[in-house]
């Protein structure tokens, strides 16, 4: 799980894997995809962007 401020965020990353029944709600929306072993603009997956889940 990643919070929304991402630099800044005491998420996942930092306290290690949440449990799945702590988990609430569901993704609705890919917004951005990128690949990051790709130079930018290549990088990113056009067929991704603004996909409803």
């Amino acid at each position: 799980m990643m919070g929304d401020n991402r630099h800044n965020s005491l998420d996942s990353r930092y306290w290690g894997f949440v449990p799945e029944d702590h988990i609430v709600g569901a993704p609705a929306l890919i917004w951005m995809s990128t690949d990051k072993y790709k130079p930018f603009p290549k990088n990113i997956r056009w067929n991704r962007l603004f996909k409803f889940l």
